[in-house]
């Protein structure tokens, strides 16, 4: 009698404590889901329009079934300054992945002038893929050259990255700003750490007139995105980080669902990164610089050597090979 009076008290207590875990989880959800919307309203607010629903797929994209995954996301993330252009290059090409079972997250960024295959087409800058056929032309250029297929693609216009810097940071992101800056970038910066705003970071992130070009300007991208990281896990991002979403929407245009993007967001406030690692392709010493008639001037890049350490990056096979050393 007392060992059933024993083990009724135990499953009572293990309902407790799992009603209890139930409703954390759905606290969180709705959390998330009441921060979304609420800045989703902002962006109403200032008079944006959204340019894609989440939950419609504006773009084609035959990306990896995500089921066929250890766990990892890989995303293809792109940022254009449309300028009102119908058709637009986009200016940063970056491959993000997250890994909620080992809580890593490893940013790539593939500079735009790398000369590749483009898949039906002569070849051409890496860049022009998205020009010829969208991200999905993009993705198909990306796993022919270097055997990496991705599961999701975001497209963020600039004009989103400056409304998120404001939103997460009203008085400016902190940044050491190495040289005066202003050409073609609609501001004027100076040298020393200083707190910039979405339109200075931004212009700060897109700078290339000196001698290191685009490999200034990426090693510049990395560089934020890293000090951006350690704002976003402060408790001020990490509250903040459902409304950065919806505010940043009238900007996005993605296949990632709604519902797909909530449960991302519940990841990484429950497993947030300890850090972000980074790689820039092509690597060092791995490319040449070339100019074609119809293409102008590249980057000729030794294509199994990145290739390899692109894969040994991203799946975490072992390899001989070096990579570029991620930023600290």
């Amino acid at each position: 009698m007392k060992s059933n009076n024993r083990n009724r008290k135990k499953n009572n207590i293990g309902r407790k404590i799992l009603a209890i875990l139930l409703l954390v989880v759905l606290g969180i959800l709705g959390y998330i889901f009441f921060q979304y919307n609420q800045g989703v309203k902002i962006a109403e607010e200032n008079g944006d329009v959204a340019q894609a629903d989440p939950e419609e797929k504006h773009e084609e994209f035959n990306g990896a079934d995500i089921k066929n995954t250890l766990g990892k996301v890989n995303v293809l993330l792109l940022g254009i300054d449309t300028r009102g252009e119908e058709k637009a290059r986009t200016d940063t090409i970056m491959i993000a992945q997250y890994d909620p079972k080992n809580e890593t997250a490893k940013l790539v960024s593939l500079m735009r002038d790398i000369y590749v295959e483009i898949p039906g087409y002569q070849n051409y800058k890496i860049n022009t893929a998205y020009f010829l056929g969208g991200p999905e032309l993009l993705r198909q250029t990306i796993l022919h050259n270097f055997g990496i297929d991705l599961h999701y693609y975001a497209i963020v216009d600039f004009k989103g990255f400056e409304t998120l810097i404001d939103t997460l940071a009203p008085n400016g992101i902190e940044i050491e700003v190495e040289k005066e800056m202003s050409e073609y970038i609609d501001v004027t910066l100076y040298p020393g750490v200083q707190k910039l705003n979405g339109k200075e970071l931004l212009g700060y992130a897109r700078f290339r007139q000196d001698a290191e070009g685009d490999f200034g300007r990426v090693r510049r991208q990395q560089k934020v995105i890293k000090t951006l990281r350690d704002e976003l896990i402060s408790f001020n991002g990490i509250t903040k980080l459902p409304k950065l979403v919806g505010t940043v929407q009238p900007y996005l245009d993605t296949n990632i669902s709604r519902l797909e993007m909530m449960g991302v967001l519940k990841d990484l406030i429950l497993n947030t990164p300890e850090d972000i690692q980074t790689l820039r392709i092509p690597l060092d010493n791995s490319f040449v610089d070339s100019s074609y008639p119809h293409a102008g001037a590249v980057l000729e890049i030794d294509m199994e050597q990145n290739k390899q350490a692109l894969d040994a990056f991203l799946n975490d096979n072992n390899g001989t090979l070096t990579t570029t050393p991620a930023i600290e």
